[in-house]
């Protein structure tokens, strides 16, 4: 059922990021965990993707506080943020991070494969490495002038589209593929039609940014556009900012987005690092930090505060999964790697 969504939120509470990173001296905590005298700071760096600015400022003072609960250790955790294609190349070559949080599983392989991460991330942590999940929602102005409802009113002539760079953004991924699952149901998998379709919704789109921020920026700041193909929480935290002038819309078929973490392996080594990182990452599947991202607005994956949210997100959304594409190495391999079909569909203005 095609349906639109008026959000009203209060304004979530930024919290400022802590410190930065330490270049010197003995870095980690003592092996069994307890308060060590003679490392009294512990810093780390994590490397995520645009969106999840809000979610980790809130998550890392709630991290802090319980590390040093745990090991009587202060804990710095600097943020990196910017498209999660362009994030995973940036760790690849060279910028450091002790772990990375980045929009899909196919990024942090991608880190994997410059030889950071060991093989079998993906089991590490619960629920394939993927803490929190969201999906992809429209996000319109107030009143819904242009009557966006689903997918097929994308290619409308006159209809503004604003998404990002799928070469550089995971969320743009995410928005494609929902785009193509959607019409492949549409017209019974023909695969010409398909292409068409997704073609003419990319022929509306007014400007491609590298990151989901970026490209809420364009429509929200910048009024650029019609309609934002957005991650659910980019669009609920700009109805929280801008109640009065936006609101979602959930199309009648959308997409299980499950960003992944990963220890950088190579990194955590090196620095000594690996015990504060991998509870960094392990503590974001704690009943308090579920409701940090609920509040986020990010879909907890536990299922008992999951179910908090319920007045918050729509929980009968019809979902795709990457596991329709074949998983993210069949998917990109025929979407995104240079010269597929992405490349052949759109056209650069």
């Amino acid at each position: 059922m095609k349906k639109t969504i008026g959000i009203f939120s209060a304004s979530i509470a930024a919290f400022a990021l802590l410190g930065a990173v330490s270049c010197g001296g003995k870095n980690g905590a003592s092996s069994d965990g307890a308060k060590s005298a003679a490392v009294e700071k512990v810093s780390i760096t994590n490397v995520s993707y645009d969106p999840t600015r809000e979610l980790y400022a809130a998550y890392n003072k709630l991290f802090a506080a319980h590390w040093k609960e745990k090991t009587g250790q202060d804990v710095e955790i600097t943020q990196s943020h910017g498209g999660s294609g362009k994030q995973a190349l940036e760790v690849a070559n060279g910028l450091e991070a002790d772990v990375v949080t980045l929009a899909l599983e196919y990024d942090v392989n991608a880190v994997q494969n410059a030889g950071l991460i060991e093989k079998g991330w993906v089991g590490e942590f619960p629920l394939d490495s993927s803490p929190y999940t969201s999906t992809i929602v429209f996000l319109v102005r107030k009143g819904n002038p242009k009557q966006i409802f689903d997918w097929d009113d994308l290619i409308r002539p006159g209809v503004g589209v604003i998404t990002p760079n799928p070469k550089t953004s995971g969320g743009a991924c995410w928005n494609y593929l929902a785009a193509w699952a959607f019409a492949e149901r549409k017209f019974g998998g023909d695969e010409e039609k398909i292409r068409e379709f997704v073609k003419q919704i990319y022929a509306n789109v007014l400007v491609l940014d590298s990151g989901a921020r970026g490209a809420t920026n364009s429509f929200v700041q910048n009024k650029q556009g019609d309609v934002l193909l957005a991650w659910e929480n980019e669009a609920f935290l700009s109805i929280a900012d801008y109640p009065d002038d936006y609101e979602i819309v959930t199309p009648s078929l959308s997409i299980l987005a499950q960003p992944s973490v990963a220890v950088v392996d190579e990194v955590v080594d090196r620095r000594k690092t690996r015990e504060v990182a991998e509870e960094y990452l392990n503590y974001l599947y704690s009943e308090e930090a579920q409701r940090v991202a609920g509040k986020n607005f990010y879909r907890p994956s536990n299922k008992a505060v999951l179910a908090e949210f319920s007045d918050v997100f729509d929980l009968n959304i019809n979902l795709v999964t990457i596991a329709d594409f074949g998983g993210w190495d069949a998917a990109h391999k025929k979407h995104f790697d240079n010269g597929a079909l992405f490349d052949q569909i759109y056209e650069k203005k």
